[in-house]
């Protein structure tokens, strides 16, 4: 197996032994392709204006994905919101005008708590969801903390039940920490965003890494062919060491003697790394985590927003954006610059455009959103 190997030396040793802006600005210079200094001069950048107040419908507690769809003739805007571990649909003419969260039916539940966080539909109304599953630790005896998992589901009713497809990506077996101060996570992987690349091939993963082991812990990048999508269990590719890796298939026999298959991933190299790690003795993290990712129109660019943590508590130090032209080269994104101090979890961009502004594409002004909560219009420009 290949799980025993560690990071190279590269981008995720520039971050730990730089100081912390420094480390940020010469790491990811030091991690680009060349091909991407050729490219336009100019920068991206991403400014916040003040806006009358939007409130989701509903609580919220991850990315919340929209999708519009036609109903008798008229645009509609469906959008999920999850919370204590149950995805809810609210659905409107738009984003201010939107009815109460109902919560979803289940075909099949795949178990404990889920948060619906990324939806891709296709050509013919089917809804494709991935969402952050939380298992209790009973691992380690700790069922206050969570070991979570990344799955998928399908709607044939926009939103409103879900056939639960089954796990796509979790943690390396015993890749956890028992004994870890986070307040909420003993390992796992979780908080997933995803993104169809425009050829309609790949469907692509951005997800937080919380393993027990610091070089791969942080942000990281995973595709799944969408021909695979409704069969998704075990076709999951991981982006490490520069090389998508397909995941090992294997067999268990448990106590009655009856066989199992499972599936093992390797863990990701970090977009992303930590400079600070998760799980140790000191409770001050310094990590990116729950990333949310967007096209966007104006820029012709993918834009990602992302928290990053200060603590064990996930308390704030604020939220970044970062930029790329291409899903495929993970050495391509920007350096992450702060967009706002503190801040609240889940920041996520949704697109004004009528019939085609989601929290998956959006122009050159789109909402800023926050646990929820639009406050701003954030606004996409180059300089």
């Amino acid at each position: 197996m290949r799980l025993e190997r560690r990071q190279s030396p590269s981008c995720g040793d520039a971050y730990r032994h730089l100081g912390m802006t420094l480390a940020i600005s010469m790491a990811f210079a030091a991690c680009r392709s060349p091909e991407v200094f050729g490219q336009d001069t100019r920068q991206p950048v991403a400014t916040l204006t003040p806006a009358a107040p939007i409130r989701l419908p509903g609580a919220v507690d991850s990315n919340s994905p929209a999708v519009w769809l036609l109903e008798g003739g008229e645009p509609q805007l469906r959008v999920l919101t999850s919370t204590s571990g149950w995805p809810s649909l609210a659905v409107g003419a738009g984003l201010s005008r939107l009815g109460p969260a109902t919560p979803v039916g289940w075909i099949n539940h795949p178990g404990h708590g889920v948060w619906m966080e990324s939806v891709i539909t296709d050509d013919v109304g089917t809804w494709y969801g991935f969402y952050h599953n939380e298992i209790p630790a009973e691992l380690c005896d700790r069922e206050d903390r969570m070991l979570p998992r990344i799955g998928a589901a399908r709607s044939h009713d926009a939103g409103v039940t879900w056939e639960d497809l089954g796990p796509i990506l979790e943690a390396p077996p015993g890749w956890h920490e028992c004994a870890t101060p986070n307040r909420y996570f003993v390992g796992g992987v979780g908080d997933v965003s995803v993104v169809l690349d425009h050829e309609g091939k790949y469907l692509y993963l951005f997800f937080s890494q919380y393993s027990r082991y610091a070089w791969a812990q942080g942000v990281a990048q995973a595709r799944l062919l969408w021909a695979a999508r409704d069969e998704p269990v075990g076709r999951v590719e991981v982006r490490a060491d520069d090389i998508w890796r397909p995941a090992t298939h294997h067999m268990e026999v448990d106590e009655a003697g009856q066989q199992h298959a499972s599936w093992v991933y390797d863990p990701g190299t970090p977009l992303l790394p930590v400079l600070h790690p998760w799980h140790d003795a000191d409770r001050a993290t310094d990590a990116f985590w729950g990333a949310s990712v967007h096209w966007n129109t104006h820029l012709q660019q993918y834009v990602m927003l992302v928290n990053r943590t200060k603590d064990e508590q996930f308390g704030q130090e604020g939220i970044y954006v970062a930029y790329t032209p291409t899903l495929e080269d993970p050495g391509a994104w920007t350096v992450p610059t702060r967009l706002i101090g503190g801040g609240s979890w889940y920041p996520q961009v949704v697109g004004l455009q009528q019939g085609q502004g989601t929290d998956a594409v959006a122009g050159a002004r789109a909402r800023y959103f926050q646990g929820g909560v639009s406050n701003y219009f954030i606004d996409f420009a180059y300089r």
